[in-house]
């Protein structure tokens, strides 16, 4: 990591992902002068789609709490507490992290919601049924198909360039991920998720939809944002909507605006910067 005065950035990417779907707003940042951390999930790490496709066992069996416990690590590694961005399920464990104090700002760009949220639009549980159709594959790790791929990520676009995104970035589910997610959401005090939405000294928290997202769609953040609101917690929660925008959000065309949003966003509202 190059030596910087300015913020560190930490990018969690979401299932059926690896770090690459960051590779935009990563560089982005980095040009700007910021140090961006973008490590996998336990299981993914630097590994190739391809690879990752061949050979899933390191994906089977891992859970959310799992996941989150090394971000953590990672991020208490560093030499000061960073802005920590994450994307769809790496939204949640954004949060996640956000309850644990790890970071002096947080942005969910169409995070998926912690557990009490319990807002489940239709177009989101479609996106789960390839695994949730299976409890007993609750510790596998289902492919994604090319056509569901289409759905939930390239719902913009023709077949014919949806499957050439899917070839490039989609790799296998961590199926308990998702279940651990869903089940969550009617267990707000036990879930895995659960967060406390009241928390008063939670850096500030930025959350961010897509007008046409499939996956997470913007009655999922209003309700985020709600929940967090409604406690009369004085940590700040802000809301963005974008227009046109899918869950493919961070390379869809005009990423460069989203990103450069999300980064002014956490700029101005971090706290002061603190060992991690």
């Amino acid at each position: 990591m190059t030596s910087t005065t300015k913020t560190p950035i930490v990018l969690i990417h979401g299932l059926w992902m690896t770090p690459t779907s960051w590779d935009t707003w990563a560089e982005r940042f980095r040009a700007a002068g910021h140090d961006v951390i973008v490590p996998g999930w336990p299981g993914i790490d630097d590994r190739t789609v391809d690879d990752i496709r061949s050979n899933p066992a390191a994906l089977k069996g891992v859970g959310l709490k799992q996941i989150a416990d090394h971000y953590e690590r990672i991020i208490r590694a560093l030499p000061q507490k960073p802005i920590i961005m994450g994307h769809s399920f790496g939204g949640v464990i954004t949060q996640m992290l956000a309850d644990r104090g790890l970071g002096v700002a947080y942005v969910g760009v169409e995070p998926g919601q912690t557990a009490g949220v319990t807002a489940l639009p239709a177009s989101t549980l479609w996106t789960g049924t390839p695994i949730l159709s299976n409890p007993f594959g609750r510790n596998g790790a289902k492919p994604l198909s090319k056509r569901h791929f289409h759905f939930t990520f390239g719902n913009d676009l023709p077949r014919s360039e949806s499957d050439k995104l899917w070839k490039e970035y989609a790799v296998n589910s961590y199926n308990r991920v998702f279940f651990e997610g869903v089940t969550s959401v009617l267990n707000e005090k036990n879930g895995v998720t659960h967060v406390d939405y009241d928390r008063a000294d939670r850096a500030p928290l930025l959350i961010m939809t897509g007008e046409i997202d499939h996956v997470v769609p913007p009655a999922i953040g209003k309700a985020l944002v709600k929940k967090y609101r409604s406690t009369g917690s004085p940590a700040v929660v802000d809301y963005k909507e974008w227009p046109g925008r899918t869950h493919r959000i961070v390379s869809q065309d005009g990423w460069e605006e989203v990103a450069d949003y999300a980064l002014a966003w956490a700029l101005e509202h971090a706290q002061q910067p603190a060992a991690a």
